[in-house]
C-alpha cells in the first residue's frame, strides 16, 4: 500500500522575528546545532581561564594587478584534485543561523528600501511543527549576490520585458557556500522539497517576477534544483585548505623556495611600520572595536562601490547575538587602529567576509585577511580558510581554486533557452580555467593539500 502523503502547510515569512530562533535553527543547523566548533571550544576555554586569545577575511583586493600570481606552469605540479568547495559542508555554518539572517533585518542591511523584501518560506507538518524553510528575498536589482547576471537583465529589457522584480534564495551579500533548502533531521524530504517548490512557483506570480535565483548551492541543494528543472552555473573561488599543517611554518615548508620567500617578505613589509595584530572574538569584542572597524568598512566600501551594505547596527546586533562566530583582525599603529578584517567561524571553516582600511600600507590586506586568517585556523584545528570572492592574487598566497554553483529559473522560455545556450559555454570556459589556475599554485612537486 503506497504511503499517504504528509499533511503540509507553508507559510511566508516576511521577518525571521515571526519564528522563534530554535525552531529555525533546527532547520539550519540541524541536530548539530548546539556543537561548537573547536575554534569556539577553544576561544572559550581562553575566556573562562582569563587567557588572552592569541595575537598573530569578504576580502576584496587592495593590491595592485602587480600582485597577481607569476608562477610558471613548469615550477609546479598539478596537485591531486581537490574538491569542490561546496563538498566541503560545514557542519555549523553562521550564515543560514537565524542570528545572521535576522541581523540584517533588524538593522535595516535588508527589507524597506534596500531592494532586498523578506520572503522566507517555511514548511510546517500537520503539528504545526516546522520542517522544511528556505531564505528567500524578492530582489528589485541585482547587486550584493555575487553571481552576476546584470547581462541577462539587460538582454531581457532590450527584448522589451521587466527583469526585476526577481526571488532570491541567497545570504544576502554572502558569496559562501551554504545550504539553501533546510530541512529538519526528520523531514520527509521529498514531500517538504515539493512544498518549497509549490511555494516558489506560486511567489513567483504574485510579485510577476522574470525569474528564480539558487546562489552558492551545497551538492545536494544543487541537485534538487537540477532535478527540477533548473539550470546550473558554476563560477570559481580561491580557498585555504589545511594539509595537517601544526602552523604557518608548516604550511610555508610545502612552497616553493622563491614562493616561500615571497610570503615571508611580504609578512615582514605588512607590519614594518610598528603595527601590531590583534584578534578579537567573543568577550574580547567590544563597540569600540565596532565603531573602528565600521570606519574602515565605510571608507574602503564607499571608495569601491559607493555604498557599503551593512549597517553600524548589524554589527552591533552580530555582536549581542553570535559573538563566539566572529573574528575580527584588527591592525593598530601608534596607538590607534588603522585596518580590520572580519571573518565568521562555522564548524570547520573560517570565512573571511569584510576589509577595510583608513591608512595604506604594502602588504597590510594580504597580512589581515589570507595569512592572519591561515594563522588562526591552523591555530584552532579548522579544515579550510574561505576569502571572499574572486582574486587570482590569492593564488600566490596559498589559495586554491574551486568550483562555486547556482541554479536559475525564467519564466519566459526565449529568456531561458538563451541563458542556457550561455551557461553551457561559461561552465566549459570555468573548467578551464580552474585547470590553468591550478598549475600557478606555489607549492612544491608532490606536496600541497588534496
Amino acid at each position: 500500500m503506497t504511503p499517504k502523503p504528509p499533511s503540509l502547510s507553508i507559510e511566508v515569512l516576511t521577518s525571521l522575528s515571526e519564528v522563534p530562533a530554535t525552531e529555525w535553527d533546527r532547520l539550519a543547523l540541524g541536530p548539530r546545532k548546539a556543537e561548537k566548533s573547536c575554534a569556539a571550544k577553544a576561544l572559550d576555554a581562553a575566556a573562562e581561564s582569563g587567557a588572552e586569545v592569541p595575537v598573530e577575511s569578504e576580502c576584496e583586493p587592495a593590491e595592485s594587478a602587480s600582485q597577481a600570481p607569476d608562477s610558471s606552469p613548469e615550477e609546479a605540479e598539478s596537485l591531486p584534485e581537490l574538491p569542490e568547495s561546496a563538498s566541503e559542508i560545514d557542519p555549523d555554518n553562521p550564515f543560514i543561523s537565524h542570528a545572521f539572517l535576522n541581523a540584517l533585518e533588524e538593522s535595516g542591511s535588508v527589507g524597506g528600501r534596500t531592494g532586498w523584501t523578506p520572503l522566507h518560506l517555511l514548511v510546517r507538518d500537520a503539528g504545526g511543527h516546522p520542517v522544511g524553510a528556505m531564505p528567500l528575498y524578492a530582489k528589485a536589482h541585482s547587486r550584493g549576490e555575487y553571481v552576476f547576471d546584470h547581462a541577462f537583465a539587460e538582454a531581457y529589457h532590450r527584448a522589451g520585458g521587466h527583469y526585476y522584480p526577481k526571488l532570491q534564495i541567497s545570504v544576502p551579500f554572502t558569496p559562501a557556500t551554504a545550504r539553501k533548502i533546510l530541512l529538519a533531521p526528520d523531514a520527509p524530504e521529498a514531500a517538504v522539497t515539493a512544498a518549497l517548490a509549490t511555494g516558489l512557483d506560486t511567489l513567483l506570480g504574485r510579485i510577476e517576477g522574470s525569474s528564480i535565483h539558487a546562489t552558492f548551492l551545497t551538492p545536494a541543494d544543487r541537485a534538487r534544483f537540477e532535478a527540477a528543472g533548473y539550470l546550473l552555473r558554476s563560477d570559481q573561488q580561491f580557498h585555504f585548505f589545511n594539509a595537517g599543517y601544526a602552523s604557518f611554518d608548516d604550511f610555508l615548508a610545502d612552497l616553493a623556495s622563491r614562493k616561500r620567500k615571497v610570503l615571508k617578505r611580504e609578512r615582514r613589509e605588512a607590519l614594518a611600520e610598528g603595527i601590531t595584530v590583534d584578534w578579537l572574538t567573543g568577550p574580547s569584542l567590544t563597540e569600540a572595536h565596532w565603531d573602528a572597524f565600521f570606519a574602515f568598512y565605510m571608507d574602503t566600501g564607499s571608495r569601491k562601490w559607493g555604498t557599503p551594505y551593512l549597517t553600524r547596527a548589524f554589527f552591533s546586533r552580530i555582536h549581542e547575538t553570535i559573538p563566539e562566530r566572529i573574528l575580527l583582525i584588527m591592525a593598530k599603529r601608534a596607538g590607534r587602529y588603522i585596518a580590520g578584517a572580519l571573518s565568521f567561524i562555522g564548524g570547520n571553516t573560517l570565512y573571511g567576509r569584510n576589509w577595510g582600511a583608513i591608512e595604506h600600507h604594502p602588504f597590510l590586506h594580504f597580512e589581515l585577511c589570507y595569512y592572519q586568517a591561515i594563522d588562526f585556523a591552523l591555530a584552532h584545528g579548522l579544515r579550510r580558510v574561505e576569502a571572499g570572492a574572486q582574486g587570482e592574487h590569492k593564488l600566490a598566497r596559498g589559495y586554491r581554486p574551486v568550483k562555486t554553483w547556482s541554479a536559475h529559473r525564467f519564466a519566459d522560455a526565449g529568456l531561458a533557452r538563451a541563458v542556457a545556450d550561455y551557461l553551457r559555454r561559461e561552465r566549459h570556459h570555468v573548467d578551464q580555467a580552474q585547470d590553468e589556475l591550478e598549475a600557478f599554485t606555489p607549492f612544491r612537486r608532490g606536496t600541497g593539500p588534496g
